[in-house]
């Protein structure tokens, strides 16, 4: 690793130098170690499955099937309380309406709604979309931060001071408080941003309320925007990301942060503010805004687009650390656990194909197919394995939200509106059955030493 000098006004900068480098090499265990000892490095298998820690039936991700010990890979299925996702996403558009809401009823409630019922909880959503009194003034505006999800997650626990029963973990308690964070994470978001933008960016600040009778995207385009306008289809492709981010099963990182968390009998402020952390992570939620800036790289340093030698030849580059920002990975190719494909990826991939083309941005598109195309066999030949390498959902829901002109600073945010009812269920799921504290065991590998005087150091 390069150490990087960081602002210690308070402190000599070359005394800090020194620290810094002590605790890197005080902290680097060997590779070598995990293996003699059997830990599961990054609760992993050898085979790089994930170790098996819980039971759910919330989400469920199947992407292959073991045979003789033999990993056989498989196209990537999403379940959702046992549903497919290309199921639920082929029944809303079929229906013509939007869908998150259902995906939430769906599952925080392990079943689909009646018409009456999903009446019913949407009722409960829109009651609760706008802050508490005095929230956005003293929460959001007297504290804006330059990172939406830091921002998201003072704001959700701040909401803590505003719930008059906040440390209550009844499955009603947390249910109520749940559906609230479900229904305000858009608006927090907004919010958010707009003083993000105001305050940083030196641009006009407006805040519009939350209308009761739009669907979350809706609402959200609204309150990002100063004119409110937003059309038919870019509404509908955000409900879409929505959906397919709501929730990827327990063994997430978020989703699993969410379990450790609340396995502690913590309150669901800071369970789900503990998740939100999680997700701002680049090799997590953070991913689609790499993809964006790796792309906007290679459009700078690749001449032509249509050139497959050209893009080979600097995807090298970038997994060789001589390009881009030099950590040699090409973001947005490659899963924890899709091996040929993600379900998501096929579903985003198509409404981003007819929405650059509403744009004018196919050749833009055209060069994230052809990224697709080629970066799994570089990948593959730089790291020399042979396994199947997927594109995940954050290459093309980057690209997505740009076209959508969103801001990149809310399109983790915007994974965050969706996640929020995966985490939900998750909590709820721990709080019913989980019963123990989650406490992995660490082996601890420093040799025995004694202590010696200070004068003798």
């Amino acid at each position: 690793m390069t150490q990087k000098n960081v602002r210690t006004s308070a402190f000599d900068q070359d005394f800090f130098n020194e620290l810094a480098l002590m605790a890197e090499k005080n902290s680097y265990i060997k590779p070598e170690l995990f293996a003699k000892y059997n830990a599961k490095r990054g609760l992993r298998n050898s085979d790089g499955t994930g170790v098996l820690v819980g039971i759910t039936e919330i989400g469920d991700v199947h992407a292959y099937i073991m045979d003789e010990g033999e990993k056989i890979p498989l196209d990537g299925r999403l379940y959702y309380r046992g549903i497919e996702i290309n199921d639920l996403v082929t029944g809303f558009q079929e229906e013509k309406r939007h869908g998150f809401d259902e995906v939430c009823y769906l599952l925080l409630f392990g079943k689909l709604p009646t018409a009456k019922q999903l009446q019913q909880f949407q009722g409960l959503l829109n009651e609760s979309r706008t802050l508490p009194d005095g929230f956005t003034e003293d929460m959001i505006l007297k504290a804006p931060s330059r990172n939406i999800m830091n921002k998201l997650a003072r704001s959700v626990l701040a909401r803590y001071s505003y719930d008059d029963n906040p440390e209550d973990t009844s499955v009603n308690n947390v249910l109520r408080q749940s559906i609230e964070l479900i229904a305000q994470f858009p608006t927090m978001a907004a919010y958010g941003y707009r003083a993000r933008a105001h305050f940083f960016e030196n641009k006009s600040l407006y805040i519009h309320n939350p209308k009761k009778d739009l669907s979350p995207s809706e609402n959200f385009l609204r309150m990002i925007r100063s004119d409110k306008q937003y059309s038919k289809l870019e509404a509908e492709i955000l409900d879409l990301a929505m959906i397919l981010h709501a929730e990827h099963g327990g063994g997430n990182n978020s989703a699993f942060t969410t379990h450790v968390v609340s396995s502690t009998g913590t309150d669901t402020y800071s369970a789900i503010a503990a998740a939100i952390g999680s997700l701002k992570g680049a090799k997590h939620g953070g991913a689609n805004i790499k993809v964006i800036e790796m792309v906007e790289d290679i459009k700078a340093h690749v001449s032509n687009w249509d050139d497959e030698k050209e893009i080979e030849d600097y995807l090298v580059k970038i997994m060789r650390k001589k390009a881009f920002d030099g950590d040699g990975i090409i973001y947005g190719i490659g899963h924890a656990v899709y091996t040929l494909s993600d379900p998501r990826t096929l579903l985003l991939k198509e409404k981003a194909r007819e929405l650059s083309l509403e744009k004018g941005l196919g050749e833009e598109n055209r060069l994230y197919n052809l990224i697709e195309k080629i970066a799994p066999r570089v990948i593959a030949e730089e790291k020399k394995i042979d396994k199947p390498i997927a594109v995940n959902v954050d290459f093309y829901s980057g690209f997505v939200y740009k076209m959508l002109n969103i801001p990149f600073e809310l399109f983790t945010p915007i994974f965050a509106m969706a996640r929020i009812a995966g985490w939900s269920a998750h909590r709820i799921e721990e709080i019913v059955s989980g019963g123990k504290v989650i406490r992995p065991a660490y082996k601890n590998v420093m040799p025995k030493s004694s202590y010696i005087p200070l004068n003798a150091r």
